[in-house]
């Protein structure tokens, strides 16, 4: 009988050390998009309302950026500062009650460009701190320009989507849709013209899908906008001729709400029914915004957000 009990009790461990090994694998870039879809979130499991949620709108942990805003030779330069406000996030995150459905980072997740040193030590902590995510909070990136360049390459584009996945994508998640997109390929993409037109061609399939979601919502790096629809062109938005184009696309397809950051500060406006929403940095945000990120409530008839400094995010959202 004691041996039987021994040989279940070893059992038993072996299956929860297998569950735990699984869960530490799928934690962070553990599960990446690929076919232009997110693993789990397809619109077979995920595409009928089935009541409120949240999740987590960060942007810019962008390791790096203090010292190269610094002017820091990059030979001497670390990142310890950001890995550790990242960890509170992510602590924060954790913690969240409800849990968040996802906690998406939207774009610079490093400050190095491709192929320049620090890349690879930074993109290395950066996938070793979002391990520490709740395997149960699925972490969605989005692509930004020190992600890829200012001015993308194929060989850029093709580290990214092997580091990250792909580098745009579409998800479905309690009825709700959302689009991922490149945005650099609206601010420059000149070197990578077919990449391009494969982008703009994809999304306009994927808003013929939006018109069946309960919300759409679009999450990019460069705000199409930071005020003002209106607004002249400059390094922190797109310029006016695509953002025009882009803009009429969202609202035919009646896409409400779009996502982002590259901003460092808080930031967004209207255009119709259409909001703009720019979240400061969790890594470095640049004038009197602190370190934070924002907590996105997702009703039937509306989505709210508040954004919420890490030094006292709240520890359970009400949903009702």
């Amino acid at each position: 009988m004691l041996q039987r009990h021994i040989k279940l009790t070893f059992h038993l461990n072996n299956i929860h050390q297998g569950l735990m090994k699984i869960k530490t694998k799928m934690a962070g870039l553990g599960t990446k998009p690929n076919e232009r879809k997110y693993p789990g979130f397809s619109q077979e499991k995920e595409g009928k309302w089935t009541g409120p949620f949240l999740f987590i709108h960060g942007a810019d942990t962008q390791f790096g950026l203090k010292d190269t805003w610094n002017k820091v030779p990059e030979e001497k330069r670390d990142w310890k500062d950001e890995v550790e406000l990242t960890r509170v996030a992510i602590k924060a995150a954790n913690n969240l009650h409800p849990r968040p459905r996802f906690f998406v980072v939207c774009g610079d997740m490093i400050d190095a460009f491709p192929g320049r040193r620090n890349y690879e030590a930074q993109f290395e902590d950066f996938k070793a701190v979002f391990k520490e995510l709740d395997p149960e909070i699925p972490l969605v990136c989005v692509c930004g320009n020190h992600d890829v360049g200012d001015q993308p390459t194929v060989e850029s584009i093709t580290k990214y989507r092997s580091n990250y996945g792909d580098d745009y994508y579409s998800f479905w998640v309690g009825g709700v849709f959302f689009i991922v997109l490149n945005s650099q390929y609206y601010k420059d993409g000149t070197l990578v013209e077919d990449v391009k037109k494969e982008h703009e061609l994809w999304l306009d399939k994927q808003l013929e899908l939006a018109k069946t979601a309960k919300h759409t919502v679009v999450f990019q790096h460069i705000p199409l906008f930071l005020e003002s629809v209106d607004e002249e062109d400059g390094y922190f938005n797109l310029c006016k001729k695509d953002r025009d184009e882009i803009v009429g696309k969202l609202k035919d397809a009646g896409v409400k709400y779009v996502f982002a950051g590259h901003y460092h500060k808080n930031a967004g406006g209207f255009d119709g029914n259409l909001e703009m929403v720019v979240t400061s940095a969790i890594g470095f945000p640049i004038g009197e915004d602190k370190h934070g990120m924002r907590v996105v409530t997702v009703k039937e008839d509306k989505i709210m957000h508040s954004f919420e400094d890490l030094d006292n995010f709240p520890k359970s959202v009400e949903l009702k």
